[in-house]
């Protein structure tokens, strides 16, 4: 169940997030690939997202993509995230938000014959989320 809908000024998200958090959360900017936190992490539990605590995804839908940023199939359920059309860097993508706060998350891409139940790849950068391990 999502959590009602969190609306900053600029100025407070500048306050709360570390420059580098906000720089992707609220600019939509990338990480570099392989050196996020969560790009290895094989710990059970539930990524939120970093700038409202919304949950995201479950780690059961995460897996190894081999692309510099952790991967999963799904949204923890299908109203936490928004997807959006992204047409910027001269390529067409689909943006990822938290549904929450709308803040920028990474992109999704589908057909790419990922062996899961979906043949989605959520490509979310490390920076914007929090996992909270489960036992």
């Amino acid at each position: 169940m999502l959590m009602d809908k969190v609306i900053r000024s600029e100025e407070e998200w500048r306050a709360r997030l570390s420059p580098e958090e906000y720089r992707v959360l609220r600019q939509a900017g990338t990480e570099q690939p392989f050196t996020g936190e969560y790009v290895d992490t094989k710990t059970a539990g539930v990524y939120s997202c970093r700038a409202c605590g919304a949950e995201l995804f479950r780690s059961r839908a995460k897996f190894e993509s081999h692309c510099g940023w952790p991967s999963f199939f799904e949204p923890s359920e299908s109203a936490a995230v928004t997807l959006h059309r992204d047409d910027s860097l001269g390529m067409s993508r689909v943006e990822v938000r938290c549904a929450r706060c709308d803040s920028h998350l990474g992109h999704v891409f589908h057909g790419e014959g990922y062996p899961t139940p979906t043949d989605d790849r959520y490509c979310i950068n490390s920076v914007c989320l929090t996992l909270e391990p489960t036992e």
